[in-house]
């Protein structure tokens, strides 16, 4: 085990970080993790709070444009080797992904769009993203280094992982093709790590702010921690973090962290 070292990778849509930005502070102090991936951040370039990050002990790179979207990594292990975009036209559809090297892992943050309906040209468009992520990783990287590919999916990878399968029959996020593209980004050579150690139904990462469904437990697991093998192997926790979406002004995801280990 010399040099190995454990390191706690997270990932959270906070849904406008200029609105949760106190919230992302409070929780980074408690839960002390070592890399966040996030998404929704909606904040331009210029814009995203670096100076409160750093006072927190970490870099931080930010993907976006001030309007919908955007993705940040933020980490207290290293920030080097920054890249955005698929590289194929990806800003077609707004900031969704920026990858970076921390602490000896390759960090994706990626917010995969959401397909709208299934008769919706934002349908095809979503599958056709994640065809595109795939490529990234192709090109980028490989299946035998430790990579991480952190964010918010906007798929439920199996029944299991919605409240009640009925209700969404027909609609975005569990239909056959996504879980399928879902499937092929794996085949890649990841693993839904969090999955692998926890097989429980109902585990879920995001609820509706409407109709109570946080209290009644009506959610969905649409953020994922997907990793190569390297790092699944020596992965020991992960945690969904409810408490951080309760109290005031949370977003309608909540993080998700594994503690694994590098070197």
């Amino acid at each position: 085990m010399t040099g190995r070292r454990r390191v706690r990778i997270a990932t959270w849509n906070v849904n406008s970080l200029t609105a949760r930005l106190p919230r992302v502070e409070e929780w980074i102090g408690y839960a002390q993790p070592d890399v966040v991936c996030l998404q929704e951040t909606k904040q331009a370039d210029s814009a995203f709070p670096h100076e409160a990050f750093a006072a927190l002990g970490y870099e931080t790179a930010h993907h976006g444009d001030g309007r919908w979207n955007g993705v940040a990594i933020a980490s207290r292990v290293g920030l080097a080797d920054v890249s955005t975009g698929l590289g194929s036209g990806e800003d077609e559809q707004g900031t969704r992904v920026i990858a970076a090297e921390c602490g000896g892992v390759r960090v994706l943050s990626v917010y995969v769009p959401n397909g709208r309906a299934l008769d919706s040209e934002h349908y095809p468009a979503k599958l056709a993203w994640l065809a595109g992520l795939r490529a990234l990783l192709d090109r980028t990287t490989s299946p035998d280094r430790p990579v991480a590919v952190c964010g918010d999916f906007n798929v439920a990878p199996e029944d299991r992982d919605v409240w009640d399968p009925s209700q969404f029959e027909g609609m975005t996020h569990v239909s056959r093709p996504e879980r399928d593209a879902l499937a092929d980004l794996e085949s890649w050579g990841l693993v839904d790590v969090f999955r692998r150690l926890y097989p429980d139904d109902e585990l879920f990462t995001w609820w509706d702010y409407r109709g109570g469904s946080f209290h009644r437990h009506r959610g969905m697991r649409i953020d994922l921690i997907l990793v190569t093998e390297v790092l699944a192997d020596r992965t020991t926790y992960g945690l969904i973090d409810r408490n951080a979406r309760k109290g005031e002004k949370p977003s309608d995801h909540t993080p998700v962290f594994i503690d694994t280990v590098v070197g």
